[in-house]
């Protein structure tokens, strides 16, 4: 791009371009008009729609670039350094730190470039001490520089200076304020806040994908899975657990009968009989999904673990035969192949507590047991396969991150039942005897969790889970035989769904469909839950 070093650029619309109109735009009055034209000719420009934009910028006078922008552009690339500085420094609004940045940037392309002519050194000297070293910056840089003098390093050749240029323009855009020089795709990121904003106001927001911008967005109660649409009844006993899977095709369910059975999700929120899991002893109390989808574990008090295949229904593996112990909980690492357990059991020394990993075929990978080793009760590992949560002594929550060997302990008040973690591994909640479901958020050094209550809790492990879109709810089973629903921004429920006769001790909430719950109760049933609206979206 040839620049002519006389050339004016400053034949730009007035300054009212910038910011200096006081004619509004919206019915509040805060939007500046000639701000918002400007977003509008930026996106069209970013669109493709040049001549749209350009034809905006003439029948408003309201150009894309800045005069500042403009001057810049021109005085930049045809290397006239002072004009950069005095434009710089006309600029109003800027701070000092920031304009000794700019300035500092400036001299340093001119200080680069004279050292890249064969008879630059000295003039590259001079620029170096009269119009860098007095600059208010970091010293390092300064001395950074001076060391160019003697080892060339950095220089720009003739043949790099358009290049370097364009650099410094970019660079300079960084540093100055944002209406010199609108921000790419600035119109975009105005409305997808705007539409976020909506979404986090919105209570019952439950459906993927159903936002439009041509109104205000609101969904309303029958977004959440409020009616029973099927009664599942095949188990002969107590329902005790309740899981879908991870790609939300089949729901697990286990029960006191001793069998756990997996159901298959029809494309038409049916569920149908998959495979009856036959061969426990004892009742099951746990189920896990393997991230894959391809296999479930199942356990429970007294009882051995086993692995099942999902596609034929058939036992893979039985743990406790190659570890000679009987597992109470267990979770999956991400890669599907490697599985954490706990197991607790009466030793002549006192209890014989440990949590250990193994591979699917039972080999003991590590190992953590020892006299002060408290009981599990429940486990979960992140989805990103780095910290190991555990449900320790009743009353307290252990985290270990495997990477950096780091553990904490999080304590509670209150007998924990159960706990679990959000898609994302970010929050978990856990379920407490006092009545009371507390959430945990992972990244934010809190004292105290975010609370819900309403629903009933004193004698049974009562489990909850997230669910919805973006994991905004949080529901779980209740002993008045009821299912209790909560907007994550809401301490008390906003549905509560009845229909089971007996305590309700598990739920769990459709992963790939935020339209569909379910639901296991000591009335023998699993209920299916779905919303009344019947445009409702399958994630992908």
């Amino acid at each position: 791009m040839e620049i002519d070093e006389n050339s004016d650029p400053k034949s730009s619309p007035d300054s009212n371009s910038v910011k200096g109109s006081s004619l509004a735009v919206g019915e509040a009055g805060l939007i500046n008009k000639t701000d918002f034209i400007r977003v509008i000719v930026q996106s069209l420009y970013s669109l493709g729609y040049c001549r749209a934009a350009a034809t905006l910028e003439s029948e408003s006078g309201v150009m894309l670039d800045s005069p500042e922008y403009t001057a810049l552009l021109f005085d930049v690339l045809a290397g006239r350094w002072d004009d950069c500085i005095a434009t710089i420094d006309s600029i109003r609004d800027l701070e000092s730190s920031a304009r000794a940045t700019a300035a500092f940037l400036v001299w340093k392309e001119h200080f680069l470039e004279l050292l890249g002519l064969n008879d630059g050194f000295s003039m590259a000297r001079d620029v170096l001490w009269q119009r860098i070293a007095p600059l208010d910056m970091d010293r390092q840089r300064v001395h950074g520089l001076a060391r160019s003098l003697i080892s060339s390093e950095g220089i720009v050749k003739a043949e790099d200076r358009v290049r370097g240029r364009l650099r410094l323009l970019l660079d300079l855009v960084e540093v100055l304020p944002s209406w010199v020089r609108v921000p790419s795709g600035r119109l975009e990121h105005l409305v997808e806040m705007a539409v976020l904003a909506q979404i986090s106001s919105c209570f019952y927001h439950n459906s993927p994908g159903e936002v439009t911008l041509y109104e205000d967005h609101e969904c309303s109660p029958e977004q959440i899975p409020s009616k029973c649409s099927q009664i599942l009844c095949d188990h002969k006993n107590e329902v005790w657990f309740v899981q879908f899977s991870n790609n939300g095709d089949y729901l697990a369910s286990s029960s006191s009968d001793l069998t756990a059975i997996i159901w298959v999700v029809n494309k038409d929120d049916s569920l149908s009989l998959g495979h009856i899991l036959e061969g426990h002893t004892n009742p099951i109390s746990y189920l896990a999904w393997s991230p894959d989808d391809k296999m479930l574990l199942s356990c429970g008090n007294g009882e051995a673990l086993k692995l099942w295949d999902v596609c034929d229904g058939l036992c893979k593996f039985t743990f406790n035969n190659a570890v000679n112990r009987i597992i109470s909980s267990c979770a999956w690492f991400p890669d599907s192949q490697k599985i954490v357990c706990g197991s607790n059991e009466p030793g002549s020394n006192g209890p014989d507590n440990r949590i250990f990993t193994c591979d699917l075929e039972g080999n003991e990978l590590e190992v953590w047991e020892g006299e002060r080793m408290p009981k599990v009760t429940d486990l979960a590992v992140t989805p990103d396969g780095r910290c190991l949560i555990s449900i320790c002594s009743n009353k307290e929550i252990f985290v270990r991150d495997f990477y950096s060997g780091k553990e904490w302990v999080i304590h509670e008040e209150h007998s924990i039942t159960s706990l679990s973690l959000s898609r994302d591994g970010q929050f978990l909640i856990v379920n407490l005897n006092s009545e009371e479901i507390h959430l945990w958020n992972f990244n934010v050094s809190s004292s105290s969790p975010d609370k819900f209550r309403g629903h009933k809790q004193g004698k049974y492990v009562i489990r909850s889970c997230f669910g919805g879109s973006n994991s905004s709810f949080i529901a779980s089973g209740s002993e008045d035989s009821q299912v209790y629903i909560w907007q994550r921004q809401c301490s008390t429920p906003i549905k509560v769904l009845s229909g089971h006769s007996k305590t309700v001790n598990c739920v769990s909430w459709n992963p790939m469909r935020p339209h569909m719950l379910a639901s296991a109760s000591d009335d023998r049933t699993v209920r299916i839950w779905l919303s009344n609206r019947n445009n409702s979206k399958v994630l992908t």
